[in-house]
């Protein structure tokens, strides 16, 4: 493998201009000893393997389980890009096409600053598929955040699957001509809007106003043209939910491209943000996608977490709209809310397992997730028979707590859970059952958490795999920073329900109007923008008809409050 590293090594000098090969032993040659591959940080479950080779002696070798190899690498230049190269290969018969893949991250100093899972994808949106058993390389080119000092780089693998690793490379590429690039956000990334920053890094161009080498054109969604004088953020006001793309271009000094075209182009997708305590009832038609909904948003691939007609009750406490049905393997959704640094971020729900797989193993379920993507508090099922489990919490990817050994719950039973991550004091809990509407009672379940600084933003639904994620139904999700905000004895009038309650139509429209509806009778405060965020419509509706025969055809963005929900939705004028 010695003579092929070279010959890549020169391909990508021939490439990239004097570059730089950033990542150590990434050929795993040298290893303290077979279970050790020298200049790796993190190392679980690896073995050396001198059969099933890319090239030279050694490759890695994972069999299951939760399986890591992890690598910081410093020395990082905000704004420069960097290729990611690894050869893969996935043993026929093991695994379900999602049990191995890329976890990295943008770092600065400890902390993550950008999210894996919109970052680096593999060819199955994150996952390496079962590929024949044939050796597979896979690439991507990244440009460091403006704030990044170093990246972390890992490959992990999970369940059965059996996985060899050989020739990774993270190569810098050299810059010697005008460089534009997009630090944030990162193509594919889930963004929290209606406002998002575009941040830029312009290297050997002077952007100025006719006194540097050019200046930046930019447009959103195929608009018109904009002229931008300076590298600061771009930013983009009243983006609706849904997926957006800007493209960037370097320009002279007489808006013509320059000879050799410099551009740079992100799409992103704009999601809600949840004003917190929420309580989502899953108030949406039974058989739609969870994620297709207006507040959640499905991270990976795969099946879809599905709206079903059900209720649950608990003690007092009765769901409202329907329920959401899960299990095995699949997309996670994801709910973003206000971003809480300090204080407790807690989450309640009634669950009902219905099912489990012949192999059931313990797996975990719902996470309390960070903005830097870290899944910090993670709650788990813990199979005890074929019809039996406990409920478990921990910090990390390993089951380390579990309930009362001596209380189990049967499949069909029905049982309210809230867990939490205390910020302050970084510790995650949990309980089982407790008596709603009263004071918080001590945790059933707890751990500290090797984790501090955090701000979370997320709660997400996670699908493992068949024998991780048996059958599940879950109502009546509450988020809160209080006890009391996700542990009601009943639904009062004065929650905040999700903002997608609301419903504007028709739209498109052509008939001067549209309607807004809702469940509350409150005033509503109404604002239109058009596409380069100008306001043009700012009104408070108490009719809910909202008259719009002033505004030329086109695309604009409407935003709605009441009753501190807020919604933000495209509009079609035709």
């Amino acid at each position: 493998m010695r003579k092929l590293y070279t010959l890549l090594f020169a391909l990508l000098i021939s490439g990239f201009c004097f570059g730089q090969e950033l990542l150590l032993n990434g050929d795993f040659e040298a290893w303290t000893d077979a279970s050790t591959p020298t200049d790796w940080t993190k190392i679980e479950s690896t073995a050396q393997e001198s059969t099933e080779i890319h090239g030279g002696t050694f490759s890695a070798k994972h069999t299951g389980g939760t399986s890591d190899l992890g690598q910081t690498i410093t020395g990082i230049t905000p704004g420069t890009s960097y290729t990611i190269s690894l050869w893969y290969k996935v043993d026929a018969g093991f695994g379900d096409g999602t049990d191995a893949r890329i976890w990295s991250y943008w770092k600065n100093g400890a902390s993550n600053i950008s999210d894996n899972a919109s970052e680096l994808r593999g060819p199955n949106n994150a996952y390496f598929d079962n590929n024949g058993n044939v050796w597979t390389q896979y690439s991507v080119t990244l440009t460091a955040p403006a704030t990044a000092d170093s990246f972390y780089f890992e490959v992990r693998t999970y369940g059965t699957a059996v996985v060899y690793w050989d020739d990774f490379s993270f190569f810098q590429e050299a810059v010697s001509s005008p460089a534009l690039g997009i630090t944030s956000p990162s193509d594919g990334e889930n963004v929290p809007g209606p406002d998002v920053d575009i941040e830029l890094s312009v290297q050997n161009f002077d952007v100025a106003n006719g006194t540097g080498d050019g200046h930046i054109h930019y447009t959103v969604d195929g608009g018109s043209t904009v002229m931008k004088y300076d590298t600061t953020p771009i930013n983009l006001t009243g983006l609706s939910t849904g997926s957006h793309t800007v493209n960037i271009e370097l320009v002279d000094n007489s808006h013509a491209p320059l000879s050799t075209p410099v551009t740079a182009s992100v799409t992103f997708t704009v999601v809600e943000t949840q004003t917190l305590p929420l309580t989502e009832s899953f108030d949406y038609t039974a058989t739609e996608a969870l994620a297709a909904q207006d507040a959640w948003t499905n991270y990976f691939s795969g099946d879809d977490v599905l709206v079903v007609a059900d209720n649950l009750s608990y003690s007092t406490l009765n769901g409202n709209g329907n329920a959401i049905s899960f299990n095995g393997s699949g997309a996670d959704p994801v709910i973003d809310y206000t971003p809480t640094s300090s204080g407790t971020i807690y989450a309640s729900f009634m669950l009902k397992v219905t099912s489990f797989d012949a192999a059931a193993v313990d797996g975990y379920f719902a996470v309390l997730r960070t903005d830097g993507g870290s899944y910090e508090s993670r709650l788990w099922i813990s199979p005890t028979s074929a019809t039996t489990y406990r409920i478990g919490i921990s910090n990390g990817g390993t089951l380390t707590q579990v309930n009362s050994p001596t209380t189990d719950y049967a499949i069909d039973d029905v049982i309210f859970i809230v867990f939490n991550y205390d910020i302050d004091n970084d510790t995650v809990n949990a309980w089982v059952n407790p008596t709603l509407g009263a004071s918080e009672p001590s945790a059933e379940i707890s751990e500290p958490s090797g984790s501090s600084g955090n701000t979370f933003t997320q709660f997400m639904i996670r699908q493992d795999s068949a024998t991780e994620t048996p059958g599940i139904v879950m109502d009546e999700l509450r988020i809160g920073t209080t006890w009391s905000s996700v542990t009601p004895a009943t639904l009062s009038s004065g929650e905040t329900l999700l903002t997608n309650e609301f419903k504007i139509y028709p739209n498109p429209t052509n008939k001067g109007y549209v309607n807004i509806s809702s469940r509350s009778n409150s005033r509503m405060e109404v604002s239109v923008y058009d596409i380069l965020g100008k306001q043009v419509v700012n009104e408070k509706a108490v009719d809910k008809t909202l008259d719009v025969s002033n505004l030329n055809a086109g695309v604009y963005i409407i935003k709605v409050s009441q009753d501190e929900a807020l919604i933000t939705k495209k509009l079609v004028i035709q």
